[in-house]
């Protein structure tokens, strides 16, 4: 048992060494130009070449994302109780949240830059458009699917709709919720840096776009690399936080 808890430990790192390594032989064995396909050792070169262009670029990506995905929270959170906690709502909003969220939210980003200009405006709110809806989803799930049962003994013992909805509904709802947050994170950085491709002179999405006019793939690839890196941190964050306040919903974790 403890055998396959380090290796469930290490199984990420060692799965990214064996890709790395694979990169690598590929792009030496066949002698790939850094110009189409760096190899890993060039990306890191590259990296620590232009490491404080990167560092200044990544800050800006990075409040501009948690300015965005600050403001999904809060709307998504206040849309997911609206939603789960009413029938009239549910059949009202939610099909028309379902149509907006198929839209794709790079074609905001024009329409964005026309109303708030070049700046981290249309970056934080191309975060927020691709990132509420998961939250949103998983809060009025939620509170949808709190048992009838549950909720006939706690309205016999005298609870409003409103105490229920509070003091079970939302408690009951954190697994969700934190599960949206992981999703949400990833999407707010894809939102972020699609923007700063098209409507930003600062940022990783800005900096891919430079690179790539220069022929320096090696580091675009850093750049994606930082991306990468900052959403899995921030993945990780909400993961810890989920299992030290969500523990009791975590039966299988046990043992």
């Amino acid at each position: 048992m403890k055998n396959t808890k380090q290796l469930e430990r290490w199984s990420p790192w060692i799965l990214l060494f064996l890709t790395l390594s694979l990169w690598q032989f590929v792009c030496s064995a066949f002698g790939i130009s850094e110009f189409i396909f760096p190899s890993p050792l060039q990306i890191w070169q590259q990296f620590l070449e232009y490491r404080t262009v990167i560092a200044g670029h990544a800050w800006r990506t990075f409040w501009v994302t948690m300015a965005g995905f600050g403001l999904s929270i809060v709307v998504g959170v206040l849309l997911g109780f609206l939603i789960g906690s009413s029938r009239l709502a549910y059949a009202a909003i939610y099909p028309l949240m379902t149509a907006f969220n198929a839209l794709p939210k790079a074609a905001f980003v024009p329409i964005l830059v026309v109303w708030f200009g070049i700046g981290p405006g249309p970056a934080i709110l191309t975060a927020f458009l691709i990132s509420f809806f998961p939250i949103m989803v998983n809060i009025a799930t939620g509170l949808a699917t709190l048992e009838p049962e549950l909720e006939d003994v706690l309205r016999v013992l005298g609870a409003r709709r409103w105490d229920v909805l509070v003091k079970i509904g939302l408690p009951r709802s954190l697994p969700y919720f934190f599960a949206s947050l992981k999703v949400a994170i990833t999407l707010a950085f894809v939102g972020t840096t699609v923007s700063e491709m098209t409507a930003s002179n600062q940022g990783i999405g800005y900096l891919l776009i430079s690179a790539g006019s220069t022929m320096q793939m090696g580091l675009a690839f850093a750049g994606l690399l930082v991306i990468g890196v900052m959403a899995m941190l921030m993945y990780e964050l909400f993961s810890l936080i989920e299992k030290h306040t969500t523990g009791w919903a975590r039966r299988g974790s046990q043992g």
